[in-house]
């Protein structure tokens, strides 16, 4: 058995969350915060067998694109007075993060 853990951005949770419903998947979807933004993120925990696991990826893989946006970086620190906005940056989001751990023991109750 495997553990899937999926960190994806909070605009793809949902979707992604859905599908692995439609493919009967259970899945459990916590909202957390991170990355170089700072912005909300969809952590979804997945436990299936060895054999699941390519279905699985497939189905993030297909929900979770990555896409450009642009940020406003933080201002530097400045001397009082002087007034200084960095242009926005084009970064990369979207995508996911995922690891694939081994369980060692599964109850439910």
């Amino acid at each position: 058995m495997k553990l899937v853990i999926a960190i994806v951005q909070s605009d793809d949770a949902g979707a992604l969350s859905d599908a692995l419903r439609e493919a009967n998947f259970q899945s459990t979807l916590v909202s957390s915060t991170g990355g170089f933004l700072r912005e909300g993120n969809g952590t979804l925990f997945v436990g299936v067998n060895d054999d699941q696991v390519d279905a699985v990826l497939k189905i993030i893989k297909e929900n979770c694109t990555t896409r450009t946006q642009f940020v406003n970086p933080m201002p530097p620190v400045m001397e009082p007075g002087e007034l200084y906005m960095p242009p926005p940056v084009e970064v990369q989001v979207g995508g996911a993060v995922v690891f694939v751990v081994d369980v060692d023991r599964f109850e439910k109750f």
